[in-house]
């Protein structure tokens, strides 16, 4: 297993010694093929917004970017951030960005103008500009500001895939995390289980899930644990709000374990007391499209098929009505208010292509409104050049029993 507590030593392009989670050598090949494919497209610069790209660009870590940040990547050889005060001493020592500047909280503050003058600084007026519009790293509010500031300055255009389509295919040291959260993942199930009894709150449950992970060198995962008890093993979200487990009952888990950002997801279902055999039904099915569409998963197969296989499993089993219309997402780097890298999504007529080294999370969600029972079962997986998916779990696929 990968030493978590890994660093690698880098150094800017402007001579800073900096520490890295990945070899510098490895920023610098994802770097180049970002400006490869900003050549191709005849963009002059990228605007980051979105704090994963910021991460596997340059490796920069922070959760400013609730806040107005963005990451210049020219076509050129610029890489200059703008952040603000509380985040320049980690993009400084941790991250490849040559230049950090910085924008000051204030009343009449406006950060977008303070981007429009570093481009011009850059000399990048009347340039070209891929923008990362679809990420949570920029709200609708700050994406108005920057069109508005760049009115008439620059060309804008939409570039939000440019970084996202290359971390779908994940290097062996991303999967060596990826392997590592795995680990993590299955111990934060076992901690629930063990946890689980007549009488207990289900936070009892998530405070074993995480006390497992954060003791075995996780991060904090980018969502959850979802632990929903009772009727609310349904429901399709967490939701707040404590519930006790009752005598006879049924514990719906869905958590993310994370290894220096990288997610693995599993899903298992939990009956409390006395087993209903109709559960144990809706188990078997969703076991059974999820082995088939792990079966299904292999370069050059469509993205959709995987959905195609989970409706007509489900369908055939006389549960369309309980089925969701997808069953899976990508997983990779991530950080809040999700774990689901997407897109891509898994659903039916999705175009990609299945690649090696692409990382999905499947899963199968049973919700049966009409018996008020669930059966949930999900794992993640990486897509290998020949032979069935590597998984990321060691647990196996069954209802369990508390």
């Amino acid at each position: 297993m990968i030493d978590l507590a890994q660093e690698h030593t880098g150094r800017t392009g402007s001579g800073r010694a900096v520490s890295l989670r990945f070899p510098e050598a490895e920023h610098r090949a994802r770097i180049a093929r970002t400006r490869a494919v900003l050549a191709e497209r005849g963009l002059d610069a990228l605007l980051v917004f979105a704090q994963e790209s910021h991460y596997y660009l340059t490796g920069f870590d922070t959760a400013g970017y609730v806040f107005f940040q963005v990451g210049i990547v020219t076509a050129a050889d610029e890489l200059v951030l703008l952040t603000r005060t509380p985040d320049k001493r980690q993009a400084e020592v941790a991250s490849l960005y040559d230049d950090v500047r910085i924008w000051l909280n204030a009343e009449d503050a406006d950060p977008a103008l303070d981007l429009r003058a570093l481009l011009s600084e850059l000399g990048l007026q009347g340039a070209r500009l891929g923008v990362e519009f679809a990420t949570h790293g920029l709200t609708a509010a700050n994406g108005r500001a920057v069109e508005a500031a760049l009115a008439g300055f620059a060309v804008l255009e939409d570039a939000s895939d440019v970084i996202r389509r290359q971390r779908l295919v994940k290097s062996p040291l991303e999967l060596d995390y990826v392997r590592a959260a795995g680990q993590l993942a299955d111990a934060a199930v076992e901690a629930t289980l063990a946890a689980a009894a007549p009488g207990v709150f289900d936070t009892a449950l998530s405070g074993a899930a995480v006390t497992a992970m954060l003791a075995g060198g996780a991060d904090m995962p980018s969502g959850g644990p979802l632990l929903n008890v009772g009727p609310r093993a349904l429901f399709g979200r967490g939701i707040g709000g404590p519930r006790r487990i009752a005598e006879t009952d049924q514990v719906l888990v869905e958590l993310a374990a994370s290894a220096c950002r990288y997610h693995v997801v599993i899903e298992h279902t939990f009956a409390v007391g006395r087993v209903d055999p109709r559960q144990q039904r809706q188990m078997a099915v969703a076991i059974e499209a999820l082995e088939r569409i792990k079966a299904a998963a292999v370069p050059g197969e469509r993205l959709g098929t995987l959905d195609d296989i989970h409706r007509r499993v489900l369908d055939t089993a006389g549960f369309a009505h309980a089925r969701y219309a997808a069953c899976g997402y990508a997983l990779g780097c991530t950080f809040k208010p999700t774990w689901m890298d997407v897109p891509p999504m898994i659903y039916s007529g999705n175009p990609l292509l299945l690649e090696p080294g692409m990382v999905f999370f499947v899963h199968i969600m049973i919700p049966d409104a009409t018996t008020g029972l669930a059966a949930g079962v999900g794992q993640t997986f990486a897509i290998r050049e020949q032979g069935i998916v590597e998984t990321f779990s060691a647990l196996p696929l069954q209802l369990w029993q508390v």
